[in-house]
């Protein structure tokens, strides 16, 4: 079958079914989430399309900030889409965005979570950050879910996406080295937790 050889030929990482674990519920995702992150020894990058100011997202930051109070070493890098984080909810009048919120938390906390914005186009219009994954020491959580409320099954109503925890440190640093040399080595990558940043 012609598809199947091309298939094979791509580069890939073998997985046996011990490294694989599907998690079945958003609520199972977050709990989840929340112990890897308290858990990490080394690395922390989270990569979503936003991470929201709102009781989820506050318990995803202020766990990442734990984390790094208790290994100041850990190396924790956050990934969002640059214009969903500079802009208010849709329908929900005037407001600062997610950006205000990450820069009033930097300048509160002692320890160090850098929110690094990524423009995918010049327009939210035209394409938003779509690269789902978070990496926590050698494992990848596979996942379209974003960090928010919603996303996590914080309160009455929820969003169920897909949840893959993959444990193969090979995958783990490949993803990493992605992000690190196509995304946040590209001069159009700038933090938003800090103030200074340039305009789109």
């Amino acid at each position: 079958f012609p598809l199947r050889s091309s298939l094979d030929q791509l580069a890939g990482f073998a997985l046996d079914a011990s490294q694989v674990r599907t998690l079945h519920s958003a609520s199972e995702f977050r709990n989840a989430l929340l112990q890897q992150i308290a858990a990490a020894e080394r690395r922390i990058y989270l990569c979503s399309l936003y991470l929201q100011h709102d009781d989820g997202g506050d318990e995803v930051l202020a766990a990442l900030h734990a984390a790094k109070a208790v290994r100041p070493e850990l190396e924790v890098v956050v990934l969002v889409d640059w214009h969903r984080a500079q802009r208010g909810l849709i329908g929900a009048g005037k407001q600062d965005g997610n950006a205000a919120w990450y820069r009033e938390q930097t300048a509160t906390h002692s320890t160090l979570v850098p929110v690094y914005g990524v423009p995918v186009q010049s327009r939210e219009l035209f394409g938003v950050l779509h690269l789902k994954g978070f990496v926590i020491d050698d494992g990848v959580i596979y996942s379209g879910a974003s960090l928010n409320d919603v996303y996590l099954h914080k309160h009455d109503k929820y969003r169920h996406d897909r949840y893959l925890l993959l444990q193969n440190r090979e995958l783990a640093d490949c993803m990493v080295q992605f992000m690190r040399e196509h995304i946040l080595d590209n001069p159009a990558v700038h933090r938003l937790d800090v103030e200074g940043a340039p305009a789109t």
